[in-house]
């Protein structure tokens, strides 16, 4: 069983991991606006958060490598160093070394490379050689002057610091915050303990206590703020400036006690009058005078507890907002969810059987209780692709050095929403992409410069929302694909053969065929023939469509419809012979029914009028060989795919089905046409369609047809 510590340790891994992806996107927004002192202020406080809750929960380590390189924008900060790009890449280097000690904490060995820390300390140092040497370990008054240095102006500060009590239960030391303001300058540290209870009421995981702490320091507001910026949610926190100029001297008059009670907000202004003339309280004074009715003295006594008491809630409603969830939760909440949907479905087909009003009842109820779960359950996954997106600016840059090419990666749309399996099973596809497009797509500076373009290629990366699918679009301003050089190297490769007669949108699909490459040379980046195969197969898995437009000298474009979840979707149920099928909702237009006499009109041809338009359908009961006679009368489903109007002709529409996805086994995974199963009310089992593939293998066979 865990114990309290490693579950706080994991939440500060959790913690770090985004501020570590926080800290990279900072870091290339910097490199670009070098002047930007905001987002010098981030990449502080982000380093700044890390060593600080590392110390508390016993990465050492990580805290003693972070704080040096906390040193170091200290100093940018101060306006006493610029940023350059050498110490932008430094930076994602140290970035990249404490993610490496993160992953090895959680390691049985715990092993890492320290001297690679090192390393990026030593170069840092040579940067910056006059200003900064690393500290032994975080926390050791590496902010504090040295003597005969240029001392600021000191400054007395008041801080109050006033926790909540489940301060120590999210594992959290006081200790460690006031050792750092010790290492500021002149301090004096009050607790007041008044609120301790009794020992038979005593919590010991609760925090009782709040303190005042009186400082004198060169360092800045700024600064005394960042040293709370990881409790600042869960404590009420004040500094004010008492003295500025440096006070305390023996000579020296100060505030009188009564002044300062009243200044802490220990006592009011009204309580001290009263106590020191002996008098009342000021509502009973102004009662007792005549100016106020008592009434009046009590509505404003409640008006006062009630704002008080709103603000209180509101506070507690703002710390309590957000939770972490690990994602293994969601997942078995997702599959339970789905267990819901198939006993759901049960129930109602029960219900219809057995025409019973009463069971009919409780059963849309259930549905719609099982639909409004299913509805928020997702939700919940649903996260924004945005902070993907913003990973591969990290790969373009570090790409560009290597490839010594400029690109400028543009995103848009990353507020759209999918699947958090989904995001996380898009990463590698999506690299691949934009890899292929800096090697392949993006020519060098020169090459771009005699053909009059712009020596800066750009790669744009799009996300949209498109019905129940999600539209991402990778294009570049590059060379483009080059067909002929396809062609060639297919053949070479025995993937066609020369009489082969393929169309320009087959042509440009042969890049994605496995050890397709039309490379000169392997290099670290690609020439290995594997990268756009993986995409093929990822998208496949997950019920994707891949679409590649091009033109030679104008830029590559690479579309991918993708699902918004792999568990449950909307489907629409139909009946080919005994079996049942379901078809993706999100595609389906319509529904149009189509006679034995209709079809004899159409020679042979699969078309059906809709309104005017001649629509061609593939007939399923052909494509899957089901035997038996057709139904005088067949329903004709139409749906759009890939911008396509296509019909798929089925015996029978039963109506709408919420589809709870599961996989096929690895026996029927090369089954073209089929993408999965699901289970129906009536216990049996219902294959889900890939319309994509059959549209591509319906073609297929058209043109092969016509060939013979």
């Amino acid at each position: 069983m865990a114990s309290p510590l490693d579950a706080h340790k994991e939440t500060y891994r959790e913690e770090a991991y985004e501020l570590l992806s926080e800290l990279e996107e900072s870091l290339l927004h910097l490199e670009e606006n070098k002047d930007d002192m905001e987002t010098v202020s981030r990449v502080f406080r982000a380093l700044h958060t890390i060593k600080g809750s590392g110390s508390m929960f016993g990465f050492d380590n990580i805290a003693s490598f972070t704080h040096n390189i906390e040193n170091f924008y200290e100093l940018i900060r101060n306006g006493e160093r610029k940023v350059t790009k050498e110490l932008i890449d430094l930076t994602l280097e140290a970035r990249d070394f404490i993610n490496t000690m993160l992953d090895a904490s959680t390691s049985d060995d715990g092993f890492y490379d320290e001297s690679a820390g090192e390393e990026i300390l030593s170069s840092l140092i040579r940067l910056m050689p006059d200003q900064m040497a690393p500290d032994a370990a975080a926390g050791e008054g590496g902010d504090v002057p040295k003597d005969g240095d240029h001392v600021p102006q000191e400054v007395t500060y008041r801080i109050t610091f006033k926790p909540d009590p489940v301060l120590f239960s999210r594992g959290i030391n006081p200790i460690y915050l006031f050792d750092e303001l010790r290492c500021m300058g002149r301090h004096y540290i009050a607790a007041h303990v008044s609120n301790i209870p009794t020992l038979d009421e005593l919590d010991p995981e609760a925090c009782y206590t709040s303190w005042d702490i009186i400082l004198t320091t060169a360092m800045g507001i700024d600064t005394i703020r960042d040293v709370f910026i990881f409790v600042e949610d869960d404590a009420e926190i004040s500094i004010d400036v008492i003295d500025e100029g440096g006070m305390f001297t023996e000579d020296a008059d100060y505030k009188k006690l009564g002044v300062i009670l009243i200044e802490r907000g220990s006592i009011t202004k009204e309580e001290l009058e009263s106590v020191v003339a002996g008098k009342k309280r000021i509502g009973a004074l102004l009662v007792d005078s005549g100016l106020v009715e008592e009434s009046t003295v009590e509505s404003a006594l409640c008006e006062q507890k009630l704002v008080k008491d709103i603000k209180k809630t509101r506070h507690a409603q703002s710390v309590a907002s957000t939770i972490r969830v690990a994602s293994e939760k969601l997942d078995r909440l997702v599959n339970l969810v789905g267990e819901l949907v198939t006993v759901q479905a049960r129930l109602s087909q029960t219900s219809l059987e057995r025409k019973d009003p009463a069971l009919t009842g409780i059963a849309e109820v259930v549905e719609r209780l099982t639909s409004e779960l299913h509805d928020n359950t997702m939700s919940i996954r649903m996260v924004p692709i945005g902070t993907t997106f913003t990973k591969f600016k990290r790969l373009v840059r570090d790409l560009g050095d290597e490839l010594g090419r400029s690109v400028n990666l543009i995103a848009s749309g990353g507020e759209t929403e999918l699947d958090k399996t989904v995001i996380e099973r898009l990463n590698d596809p999506l690299v691949h992409l934009i890899r292929n497009s800096m090697d392949h797509g993006i020519e060098p500076p020169d090459i771009r410069e005699a053909v009059g373009k712009d020596r800066n290629g750009t790669i744009n990366i799009k996300a949209s929302h498109s019905g129940a699918d999600v539209l991402i679009e990778i294009s570049d301003d590059g060379a483009g694909l080059d067909e002929q050089a396809i062609r060639s190297k297919a053949i070479e490769k025995g993937i066609i053969t020369a009489e082969t007669d393929l169309s320009r949108h087959e042509m440009h699909n042969l890049i994605f065929s496995a050890g397709f490459s039309t490379a000169s040379r392997v290099t670290d980046v690609s020439g290995r023939g594997v990268g756009m195969d993986v995409v093929t197969r990822s998208i496949d898995a997950l019920r994707g469509v891949v679409e590649v437009d091009s033109r030679k000298g104008s830029g590559t474009t690479i579309r991918l419809r993708i699902p918004l979840t792999l568990a449950i979707i909307e489907g629409l149920l139909v009946q080919l012979g005994p079996n049942s099928y379901v078809l993706p909702l999100s595609s389906v237009n319509e529904c149009v029914e189509i006679t034995a006499k209709e079809i004899k009109a159409a020679h042979g041809r699969n078309l059906v009028n809709v309104r005017g338009e001649m629509v061609p359908y593939i007939r399923l009961r052909d494509r899957f060989a089901i035997n038996g006679d057709r139904p005088e009368r067949e329903q004709v489903v139409i749906a759009v795919v890939s911008d396509l109007r296509v019909g798929f002709a089925v015996d029978n529409v039963i109506g709408e089905h919420q589809t709870v996805i599961k996989s096929l086994s690895r026996v029927y995974k090369n089954v073209r046409g089929i993408s999965g199963a699901t289970i129906l009310g009536n216990g049996s089992v219902a294959l889900i369609l890939d319309m994509p593939r059959i549209i591509e293998d319906a073609e297929l066979d058209e043109r092969n047809m016509v060939k013979r």
